[in-house]
């Protein structure tokens, strides 16, 4: 399960492959994106699927040992939350919780573009905000929210995600130019082997990422938007999460 700002996603992952298992179910998030509607959500894809085992779901933000600590792009009352327990409460099978990025790195590093890398791998995943996950010879360090750097006096998020690009209208050479300031600041403070870009306008990856000068190779996510959904289910197998 993969919660997000605009809608929350699941389906039955073979963690052999790495391969969501037929087709994935999309419902948009509640709005307000309160914890019992969105948990009501999760509920109704996993009964749809008739799931009973170990299920991983993603939350927007840091996680702590099934705590919810942010919610940037969530309403304020998941501040303090135990999401976990509160979704063991509605759905059968015990719940692994993790953060949406780190989930999607945990993808791309088994599966995806990340696979065999060592040294210092990125993980940004473009879509409401921005998240990210960052990875030391292949070891997840959780919960790093780099989305929020300041870059020109603001979040990063702010002007560089996908969601500003759509709320602004602007070209994806426009966009460009905005997420090649967002790396070159994130670049100052730390210096990746490798960036991996994901989320949903990775499909879109031709029309912007040649356009990127950042000094770090850059390349799109392999497993598209699938990644967060594929990672929460290696996490739940692995019992992977904070």
């Amino acid at each position: 399960m993969d919660i997000g700002g605009s809608g929350i996603k699941g389906c039955v992952v073979d963690l052999d492959k790495g391969e969501l298992v037929g087709e994935r179910l999309r419902i948009p998030t509640p709005q307000p994106a309160l914890p019992d509607p969105v948990y009501g959500v999760v509920g109704d894809i996993v009964g749809q699927f008739g799931w009973t085992g170990r299920i991983g779901v993603t939350y927007p933000g840091v996680m702590k040992h099934g705590v919810v600590f942010t919610a940037a792009n969530m309403d304020p009352s998941w501040v303090g939350t135990d999401m976990a327990a509160g979704l063991e409460a509605v759905i059968p099978g015990t719940v692994q919780t993790l953060n949406d990025a780190d989930a999607a790195g945990l993808a791309e590093m088994e599966y995806g573009a990340g696979r065999g890398e060592r040294g210092l791998v990125l993980m940004l995943t473009f879509g409401t905000g921005i998240g990210s996950s960052l990875f030391i010879d292949g070891t997840l360090v959780p919960n790093t929210e780099l989305g929020h750097i300041e870059v020109d006096g603001q979040d990063g998020e702010i002007r560089a995600s996908a969601a500003a690009r759509e709320r602004e209208d602007l070209t994806y050479p426009q966009w460009a130019q905005r997420v090649d300031r967002y790396l070159d600041t994130l670049e100052r403070g730390i210096w990746p082997d490798l960036i991996i870009v994901g989320g949903g306008v990775s499909k879109k990856a031709a029309k912007w990422v040649p356009l990127l000068s950042t000094r770090t190779r850059v390349v799109p996510a392999a497993l598209l938007n699938d990644a967060g959904i594929v990672g929460a289910a290696l996490a739940a197998e692995q019992r992977i999460g904070q």
